[in-house]
């Protein structure tokens, strides 16, 4: 660190590692408190620049931030652009589709005339604006969904529109911007329309041709699968940093039709790829998030007068609610769903990057209301996501759409001991489904009025038809070691590793048949194997609970039961905790207790 007369300046390298530290460190301590992790990324950047001075990019970093933030905003819209998957927003719903066909344009419209009539802005700096404004934020929607716990249908249609908008708005800017940029540098109507046709074209055959020859370059073998991302990056970097020298400001369209493209391939290591990049930008959009934050300047905060709360208005009291009823007409959707949709639009990181990179291009070819873009942006991002992270529930509830706050339990398999373990589950008041491919395995399950899903869990039509949000543990429960492995590692990624497990691997315990900690989830039912708990049931043994108090806790309920299998123990807040052999659980009060026993078991204290 360098001092400069009385002010300390932090060297490039400090700068970037606290830009990565504050970034990061807002997201896990939101994480920790439940919170929209948003808020605290603003609130962490802009206590480090304009509120103390301990960082100022322009001063610590230097010319490097520019192209830093472009090429961050560059990956951030090609992963965008990965999750424009075209079959299956042809097999999404009627109002998924609605939503993007017919609300994205108007919500681009509506979003102009906001900022032209509200904010004050011109024609030029709404257009571009107005269209990235057509995101929802699909990094800010899924943990409000989580929280709410929404009923299965809105929370469908809203998470959809949030991921297939994400790149249609990115789309939307750069092609407005692209315009505005043409307009303000051709000398005449015609050199304007051609450059714009030109950039257009330059950009979509770059991203085409990018895109169409990784894909075959990757089903034919011809990249190693270890250096596919790096192949990928770099190939991402080089077709931005080749449109944009080609013609000026096309890099950002190309990247993101590259993505769409190899959306669309069908490629079988495309979970990884994207896997791998939603890891990349989770970093990259904290830190250009943290970066413009620190960036403000209170004096241009200062000139968002009456005008912005104008504005703030308009998007969140009318544009948004008309562009969604609107598009909605003719759905047969009921009125309530309709209106929760209309009533909720939370925008998100993705939209203040982009919109500060293009509020700063637009300032640079003097337009002088693009400085008020990234203001305008923040604004909007820190009221929506406030305001839905603490009225979405209540609306939710208050409509009658809001599912059970109790955490569920989603087993796979419907074999004789997990429909018991099912029954009991839900006789404990917990959310339960059953999943497995094969029906009959389900017939016992469906007569005792039991949730099941009828197909594989890893299927496309899991993922679109089963709102999962409500279930937070994953028990693998089929007779297939190996299929429960696969299950438990490919979901492990969305449920968080602590809350995958699977029956005990038969030959476990030997060298030659062990796994590596990285495969596979935790150990369920002590350790007990599928053959051995299905011998079980044919014996006799049955789901039992025990409610713990002061006087009978868990020391004494183990003394009582020292050959029961304990599943499941239930806490009063909610948390469920599945017990290993090597774990040590915590009694108290009102704890409930979930357990597999034999026939002739005592029933002192039992609930």
């Amino acid at each position: 660190m360098a001092i400069t007369g009385a002010e300390a300046v932090l060297t490039p390298i400090t700068a970037i590692a606290l830009v990565g530290a504050l970034g990061v460190g807002a997201q896990y301590v939101a994480w920790r408190l439940q919170l929209p992790a948003i808020v605290l990324m603003l609130l962490a950047g802009i206590a480090a620049g304009p509120a103390t001075g301990l960082l100022e990019p322009s001063r610590d970093i230097g010319p490097l931030v520019a192209p830093m933030v472009s090429l961050a905003v560059a990956i951030i819209l090609f992963e965008g652009g990965l999750t424009l998957n075209l079959h299956k927003l042809r097999d999404a719903a009627k109002g998924v589709r609605r939503l993007v066909f017919i609300g994205a344009p108007l919500g681009w419209l509506s979003s102009a005339l906001a900022l032209r009539y509200g904010a004050g802005l011109g024609w030029e700096t709404s257009a571009v604006f107005g269209g990235i404004m057509i995101v929802t934020g699909p990094t800010v929607i899924a943990p409000l969904l989580r929280q709410a716990k929404l009923a299965r249908r809105p929370a469908q249609l809203l998470q959809w529109e949030a991921i297939i908008n994400d790149p249609i708005g990115a789309l939307a800017a750069v092609l407005a911007f692209e315009v505005v940029m043409v307009r303000q540098t051709a000398a005449t109507a015609g050199n304007a329309v051609q450059e714009l046709v030109l950039g257009i074209a330059v950009a979509s055959v770059l991203g085409a041709a990018a895109g169409y020859g990784l894909a075959a370059a990757f089903k034919r073998g011809w990249v190693p699968e270890y250096m596919k991302v790096s192949v990928l990056f770099v190939v991402l970097i080089g077709v931005f940093a080749l449109s944009d020298t080609l013609l000026h400001e096309s890099g950002l369209l190309a990247v993101t039709l590259m993505g769409v493209v190899i959306a669309n391939a069908d490629l079988p290591s495309y979970s990884e790829i994207r896997r791998f990049k939603e890891h990349a930008t989770v970093l990259l959009v904290s830190g250009v998030f943290i970066l413009l934050a620190a960036s403000l300047d209170f004096a241009m905060l200062g000139r968002l007068n009456w005008r912005a709360a104008l504005f703030l208005g308009l998007v969140i009291g009318l544009a948004r609610p008309l562009t969604v009823l609107i598009s909605l007409v003719g759905t047969g959707l009921p009125w309530r769903e309709k209106l929760l949709i209309a009533l909720t639009g939370p925008r998100g990181v993705v939209l203040v990057a982009v919109a500060g990179l293009f509020g700063e291009r637009l300032a640079a070819m003097g337009i002088e209301d693009g400085a008020l873009v990234a203001p305008l942006a923040f604004a909007l991002v820190a009221v929506t996501v406030v305001l839905h992270g603490f009225t979405l529930k209540p609306l939710a509830q208050a409509l009658g759409l809001a599912g059970s706050d109790t955490p569920g339990v989603l087993l796979i398999g419907g074999s004789k001991w997990s429909t018991a373990l099912a029954e009991a589950l839900d006789k404990a008041g917990l959310p339960v489904l059953i999943a497995d491919p094969n029906r009959s395995r389900l017939r016992a399950a469906r007569q005792l009025g039991l949730p099941t899903f009828f197909g594989d869990i890893l299927s496309e039509a899991a993922e679109n038809s089963l709102e999962l949000a409500q279930y937070v543990r994953l028990v693998a429960l089929t007779d297939n070691d190996a299929y429960n492995t696969l299950v438990t590692t490919d979901l492990a990624p969305e449920y968080g590793r602590d809350n995958v497990f699977q029956l005990a691997r038969a030959k476990e315990s030997q060298a030659r048949h062990a796994l590596p900690a990285t495969l596979g989830g935790r150990v369920f039912a002590q350790g007990r194997q599928y053959d051995e708990l299905q011998g079980l049931v044919r014996a006799g043994w049955e789901f039992r609970t025990t409610t713990l108090s002061e006087e009978y806790g868990l020391e004494e309920w183990r003394d009582d039961r020292p050959d029961v299998v304990l599943i499941v123990a239930i806490y009063p807040n909610g948390e469920l905790r599945f017990p290993r052999e090597d774990s040590s659980l915590k009694g108290g009060e009102g704890v409930k207790l979930l357990y597999f026993a034999p026939p002739k078991e005592k029933t002192q204290g039992q609930a």
